[in-house]
């Protein structure tokens, strides 16, 4: 069994224990929280064994083997920091950190302590993901990758009524690029790794995030488009057209109902087994990494990761997009 403390008392922590419980050897141990009243709340209600108010007495506790942290991108770092130096594993929501350097720090941290660090992006790791990666060679030399990921944000109404929640606020290192462009960058870097430069585009809202943008990625011989969005809906599938096929995914961030559009007209739907929530596969990943004592995930790798906020850091730079965290 793995053991996790959980840091984040959110919708999106809700849904990872609701898809980690699917998993024999998932055991939600702690819940971290800065209140006791709401960390004692969320832990009867999922069935915690324990409750902290300090993160490090969690992360010491012998009961604890890894922590899942999801609280605002702002707190990445130094949360999965004080963690891991009291030995113990983080499996961190994406983005993992608000800039390279912070998560430079964190890799480094969980070099010297020999743990396991990853970022927990969900979308690479699905059965969908994989079956794009085994098929990809059937639509020839690919010349562009198109990640679009553009959803109406549901605290969006209240933002144009004035009130500002998390989603939507730069010192916690929020954003469309942030939050929904990385589903499109992240595969993008897995199956093509790091571009040779790209061009940033964006539509900034009051409270000083970006709403929308774009990103384009330069490879040799092809190049990676991006779009993303927290203020519009976008209906339009991603895709990766290459000289003799057009890969088609209805959804870059849960890749399911994945098809290849052959030249000659002809439709190959790609087949495998997704019999879990779309969250399981990043705890099963983890959870084997631990037990196999590995220190790194083929698709969600550090490296990986690095680069995609390289590609990100940059786009922020073209756009003028400064959190707090990049003058600490």
């Amino acid at each position: 069994m793995v053991r996790f403390g959980i840091i984040g008392t959110n919708t999106i922590t809700e849904k990872f224990i609701e898809a980690a419980k699917q998993h024999a050897q998932f055991t939600l141990q702690a819940v971290y929280s800065r209140t006791e009243e709401k960390a004692a709340t969320f832990a009867s209600k999922h069935g915690a064994l324990e409750t902290y108010t300090d993160i490090e007495e969690m992360a010491a506790s012998s009961n604890v083997d890894a922590v899942y942290i999801a609280s605002p991108n702002a707190f990445h770092s130094e949360q999965a920091k004080t963690i891991m130096r009291k030995g113990t594993h983080v499996l961190c929501e994406k983005p993992m950190a608000s800039n390279q350097q912070e998560i430079a720090s964190m890799i480094e941290v969980a070099k010297e302590e020999g743990v396991l660090l990853m970022e927990a992006v969900k979308s690479t790791l699905m059965p969908g993901f994989l079956s794009m990666q085994e098929h990809l060679h059937k639509i020839g030399e690919v010349r562009r990758f198109v990640g679009n990921f553009s959803k109406y944000s549901s605290r969006y109404d209240a933002y144009k009524r004035g009130e500002v929640l998390n989603a939507f606020k730069p010192e916690l290192s929020n954003g469309s690029l942030m939050d929904l462009g990385i589903y499109g960058i992240y595969p993008m870097v897995v199956l093509f790794g790091a571009p040779n430069h790209v061009q940033a585009n964006a539509v900034f809202l009051d409270s000083g995030v970006d709403g929308q943008g774009s990103v384009v990625a330069a490879y040799d011989g092809m190049e990676g488009v991006v779009m993303h969005s927290k203020i519009v809906d976008s209906h339009a599938p991603s895709e990766i057209q290459g000289e003799e096929g057009t890969m088609l995914i209805p959804n870059i961030s849960e890749p399911k109902g994945i098809k290849i559009i052959y030249r000659d007209g002809s439709v190959e739907e790609l087949s495998f087994e997704d019999e879990f929530s779309p969250m399981y596969y990043e705890a099963a990943e983890f959870i084997s990494l631990v037990e196999k004592e590995k220190d790194r995930s083929e698709n969600n790798s550090l490296e990986h990761t690095l680069i995609t906020a390289k590609v990100m850091e940059e786009a922020r730079r073209q756009i003028g997009l400064v959190y707090p965290n990049d003058r600490s």
